[in-house]
């Protein structure tokens, strides 16, 4: 019998996490691992206790904000992350699987905090549009081991 790999684990999860967002925009999930254990899971979408989106604007989303980006919602890894500092986990040393690469304020974040590799499923700079990835050479600059995560079809 083939077992799957904790990076294929981790990152089915985060696949499957990011189907509770309520993002109409895009749906993205993360999974913030230490060793071969979980500490704390994320998806994104609005603060509890808000709107959620796909509920209160189905067609458009929320409303933008300055920068054209969503005005209520906190990406998973935030989520993620947020979770861990609300409930005293440490995160330093801890490994990110997410299936979209960090935007570049989530990647300040993540750094500060000290989460030490990053594994990811698909680009920001694709889905934005964007030439650089600007989260994931942040990232890398700075000494945190970032990758693209692949599939691996049995």
């Amino acid at each position: 019998m083939n077992k799957p790999s904790f990076d294929d684990i981790y990152m089915e999860l985060a696949e499957n996490l990011a189907k509770r967002s309520h993002c109409v925009k895009a749906q993205v999930g993360a999974v913030l691992t230490k060793e071969t254990r979980i500490v704390s899971l994320g998806y994104n979408g609005p603060p509890a206790g808000t709107h959620n989106c796909d509920e209160v604007w189905p067609e458009q989303g929320c409303p933008r904000d300055s920068k054209g980006s969503c005005s209520l919602a906190l990406h998973a890894e935030q989520n993620a992350i947020l979770y861990a500092a609300k409930n005293n986990i440490t995160i330093e040393g801890c490994t990110l699987y997410v299936t979209l690469s960090p935007c570049i304020s989530c990647a300040r974040v993540i750094y500060t905090t000290g989460i030490k590799k990053v594994f990811y499923l698909n680009s920001y700079a694709d889905y934005k549009g964007l030439k650089p990835d600007e989260g994931v050479d942040f990232l890398e600059k700075f000494g945190v081991q970032v990758l693209r995560y692949k599939k691996i079809i049995a």
